[in-house]
C-alpha cells in the first residue's frame, strides 16, 4: 500500500516539474495575437470575408488526394492476407487494383489536373 502511494506521489511530482519546465521554456504566450492573424494553412484569411473566390486548384488537388489516398488504405490488406489466399489470386488482384490507380493517374495527368502552374 506504501509503494503504490509513493509511486503515485513520484509520478505527481514528475509530472508536475516536466510541465512547469515545459511552461517556461516555451515560446508563446497568451497574449501573442501574430499567429491568430496569419492565414491557415489552406490559404483562407480568418479575419476577412467570407465570400472571396476559392482556388478550384487547390479543390481539385484535394479531391485527386482524397482519392487516391482511399484507394492505398485499400490495397494495405493486401500484404496481411498473402498466407491466406492463393498467391496468383493475390498477385491478379493487387496488379489489377495498380492498374486501375495508374489508369486514373494517367488520366488525371492527362486532362491537366495536376498542372499546378498555370
Amino acid at each position: 500500500m506504501i509503494i503504490s502511494s509513493m509511486a503515485i506521489m513520484i509520478t505527481f511530482i514528475i509530472s508536475t516539474v516536466v510541465m512547469m519546465i515545459s511552461f517556461l521554456v516555451s515560446k508563446k504566450t497568451i497574449t501573442d495575437s501574430r499567429e491568430k492573424n496569419t492565414p491557415f494553412e489552406c490559404g483562407f484569411d480568418p479575419k476577412g470575408s467570407a465570400r472571396l473566390p476559392f482556388s478550384l486548384r487547390f479543390f481539385l488537388i484535394a479531391v485527386i488526394f482524397l482519392i487516391f489516398d482511399v484507394e492505398i488504405t485499400l490495397l494495405l490488406p493486401l500484404a496481411t492476407i498473402l498466407k491466406l489466399v492463393n498467391v496468383f489470386s493475390w498477385l491478379f488482384t493487387g496488379a489489377f487494383f495498380i492498374l486501375i490507380l495508374l489508369l486514373g493517374l494517367y488520366h488525371e495527368w492527362n486532362q491537366g489536373a495536376l498542372d499546378w502552374a498555370d
